[in-house]
């Protein structure tokens, strides 16, 4: 099982709009996919047709990261009866919003990667919708996560943002969760023969440059058509729609190779150090290690 956290440290840019394109790609393509929604306005769990079938929600599960009570967060997405296929949805709460400290223990942090740990067989994929913010429930979807994928705007304060995500989730990376890396970034609401949005663009895929995805998404009603009816957009009619869901098979397949990459610039020091929080443990005896673990070394 893989995951990857979709982020923006603005609001407004579309992000759970990407999520669920994302979903919508994984899910045509008959991957088992979980998506968790951490972002207390709780959209991505609206979006997917799953809002209120529950007792329990990601807000309990990271209160109490117990077997019982993630099996019962976990919902079937209402997307199964357009198309068949493997797509749950972790529900979002508002509640979550009294884990959303500005300085998370190390404990609050790993509680999402525990949880996870309990489903791990039974997904391929698991996509975290975060909240437009750099407080506790993002580095703990970050902490979770193998890869990020940000979400911008062309403007000069999406582009701020996506400088402030990125120098954060360098920081994450070395301090805490090795295996964690930026897969780039996808500018959305992108009007063409804009100056301003041109001269923005160049800013982001001069930041995203290197070994960065840059992914270009035009703004397009198509999209808010198949969310507003419950649809994943890879089922949603028209030329236009599909388009739209190549471009998210595209970044889905980017993600997907990422995944396989082995990091090899980590050092057998560093391998020794952050052995115990490797994806093999999947938060297994995670409160013994966290007694002695790397903010103590």
């Amino acid at each position: 099982m893989h995951v990857l956290s979709v982020s923006s440290l603005k609001g407004g840019v579309g992000k759970t709009t990407v999520a669920l394109g994302l979903a919508s790609a994984a899910f045509a393509r008959g991957l088992r996919t979980l998506v968790v929604d951490l972002d207390p306005q709780c959209d991505a769990s609206t979006g997917l047709g799953a809002f209120g079938v529950s007792t329990k929600n990601v807000a309990d599960v990271l209160s109490s990261p117990r077997h019982a009570v993630v099996h019962d967060s976990i919902v079937a997405s209402s997307w199964g009866k357009v198309q068949s296929g493997h797509i749950d949805v972790m529900l979002g709460s508002p509640k979550t919003l009294n884990f959303d400290h500005p300085n998370p223990t190390l404990r609050d942090l790993w509680r999402l990667e525990e949880a996870l740990s309990l489903v791990e067989r039974e997904y391929d994929l698991v996509l975290i919708d975060t909240p437009p913010s750099i407080n506790g429930l993002t580095r703990t979807g970050w902490v979770a996560s193998d890869r990020i994928l940000l979400v911008s705007e062309p403007s000069i304060f999406s582009v701020v943002a996506a400088d402030r995500a990125l120098k954060a989730i360098n920081e994450l990376r070395k301090g805490l969760t090795p295996r964690l890396r930026a897969l780039g970034v996808v500018i959305n609401r992108v009007r063409q023969g804009s100056h301003e949005h041109e001269y923005r663009i160049g800013e982001l895929q001069n930041l995203f440059q290197g070994e960065y995805l840059t992914i270009l998404l035009d703004e397009k009603a198509t999209i808010q058509q198949a969310q507003g009816a419950g649809r994943p957009i890879h089922t949603w009619p028209g030329d236009s729609a599909q388009q739209v869901a190549k471009i998210f098979d595209d970044v889905l397949d980017a993600a997907l190779v990422s995944f396989q990459l082995v990091d090899e610039t980590r050092t057998a020091k560093k391998e020794k150090r952050f052995a115990r929080f490797s994806r093999v443990l999947r938060g297994k005896q995670i409160d013994k290690d966290l007694e002695t673990g790397p903010a103590q070394n």
